[in-house]
Order: structure tokens, then C-alpha cells, then sequence
């Protein structure tokens, strides 16, 4: 008999509270809709109480380090992986700090999902036609990514375009019922050199990971994907700094995890 290929856990964790929260969410629930590899597990890490507000990436990444021990997060470093999602706008007049961010990620060996200048762009992506429609036309105030109004560049051009608000609509997530894997080879998706680029590699990282991939036949083992069921639930997992969410799943021998940041 073949060998069982591993179960893996992606785990998000996130600078922000809302909107990354709304998309990881609902791409979690739509597992099955979107055919995500019966063998990978994703699950949503929400930071609660004094850490809710935890939003800089450096410290982000060090949050992430402190609770793979944690044993409510069943972390195995052998086969799982952590994936910290962050905005780069802080650090486009910084390149040093960035380029320490860059160096702390491969030293925890976490996976770091970038948006230049924020994670609305990612979402844009998710738009037929959207980079040569709305994204080209206006990448130089894109990048720049001022303040109109109160609200970011990228932040009003998001909600023009959806007719939503990023931080406040949970309709978000219903982007996720498409993850835009081609869009965003239109634009750059080297993390180690983004300043001054538009920049997504949320994309890449699902693509690279075969989360979208059927499940291998390993010799004469095969998954079949009707065992995986589809109902989703917040589960509370008693530690008190974050609340893990995903979808119930037949439990195999490791997991993998994202964690994303606003």
C-alpha cells in the first residue's frame, strides 16, 4: 500500500481586525466549493483581548513565533506552516526595517503574504479585467496611496469600484468565491523587491502551496474529497489570546496554518 501523504494546516493571522478577517473567513466556509485539497486544513487565527490590536507586522511575526507552542494550536513544525498577511505601505520610505521584517519571517520560517500598498489591492485583483481597467490606469496614486478625505487612496478606490466599504462589510469575503491566481501575475509578486511596486503575492503563496490542487494518488492510496464536510464553525479553543476558525475535517496525522496581518 502507497504512503498517506501528510495533512497539513495553513494558519492566517492578520494586522487587522475586519477586512482580511472578512475574506479569510468566507475562503475557509467556500473549502469545498473551490475544490481546496481535501489534505490541507485552513484555519483563521483571531486575535482577542489585550492582542486584538497587535497590527505591526515585526510584532505580528513575533506573536505568531509565541503561540506555535501553545498545544490548543497543535503546531507541528515539520509540516506545518504560518502565513503572516501584511500591508508594506509602513515601510516604502524604510527600507531597513522591511528588510529586517524580511530576514525575522525566514528566521520562524513563517511564509509573509505582502500587498504594496495594502490588501485592498488584492481584492481589486478578484475583478474581471481589473488590472487594465482600474489598477494600470491609476498605479502612480496607487503606490503613493495618499490620504483623500479621511480614507486611504486604495481604500476609496476599492469601495468606488465595489460599493462596499473594506473595514466595515463583511460582503467581502463573497470575493473569495473566485481567488484570483492570474491578476496578479500581472503585477509584481517579489516580496524582496517591492518599494515603489505594486505588489501581491497572496496568490502566489495559494498557487506555490497546491492548496487549489487535487489530491494525489500516492501508490495505491487516494483521498476521496466527499469525506470533507463543508459546515463551518467558530471554535473556541480556550486560549485567551486568539480563537482558531476553519472547517470541520477528517483529522490525519499534521496540519498547516496561515496567520494573516492588517
Amino acid at each position: 500500500m502507497g504512503k498517506i501523504e501528510p495533512y497539513k494546516k495553513f494558519f492566517f493571522i492578520c494586522e487587522g481586525a475586519n477586512t482580511e478577517v472578512f475574506y479569510f473567513k468566507k475562503l475557509i466556509d467556500l473549502r469545498k466549493q473551490l475544490g481546496i485539497h481535501a489534505l490541507i486544513d485552513l484555519r483563521l487565527l483571531e486575535k482577542i483581548e489585550e492582542d486584538k490590536n497587535i497590527s505591526n507586522p515585526k510584532r505580528l511575526l513575533e506573536f505568531a513565533e509565541e503561540i506555535k507552542g501553545d498545544s490548543d494550536i497543535s503546531f507541528d513544525k515539520e509540516q506545518d506552516k504560518m502565513i503572516v498577511v501584511i500591508d508594506a505601505d509602513i515601510y516604502e520610505n524604510n527600507q531597513e526595517a522591511y528588510d529586517e521584517l524580511l530576514n525575522k519571517a525566514n528566521e520562524y520560517q513563517d511564509i509573509l503574504a505582502v500587498t504594496n500598498p495594502a490588501f485592498e489591492l488584492f481584492l481589486l485583483l478578484h475583478y474581471e479585467n481589473s488590472y487594465e481597467t482600474i489598477i494600470k490606469p491609476n498605479e502612480a496614486d496607487i503606490i503613493k496611496n495618499r490620504k483623500v478625505g479621511t480614507r486611504r487612496y486604495i481604500d476609496k478606490l476599492f469601495s468606488d469600484i465595489s460599493g462596499m466599504n473594506s473595514k466595515t462589510n463583511p460582503n467581502i469575503g463573497k470575493l473569495a468565491e473566485k481567488i484570483e491566481i492570474e491578476q496578479e501575475q500581472k503585477i509584481n509578486q517579489d516580496i524582496y523587491h517591492c518599494k515603489g511596486k505594486l505588489t501581491c503575492n497572496m496568490g502566489k503563496i495559494i498557487s506555490d502551496s497546491d492548496i487549489l490542487s487535487p489530491p494525489k494518488e500516492v501508490g495505491s492510496f487516494s483521498f476521496d474529497t466527499t469525506n470533507v464536510v463543508s459546515i463551518s464553525e467558530l471554535t473556541p479553543c480556550v486560549p485567551r489570546l486568539f480563537t482558531i476558525y476553519h472547517a470541520n475535517l477528517i483529522r490525519m496525522p499534521s496540519f498547516l496554518i496561515f496567520i494573516a496581518a492588517l
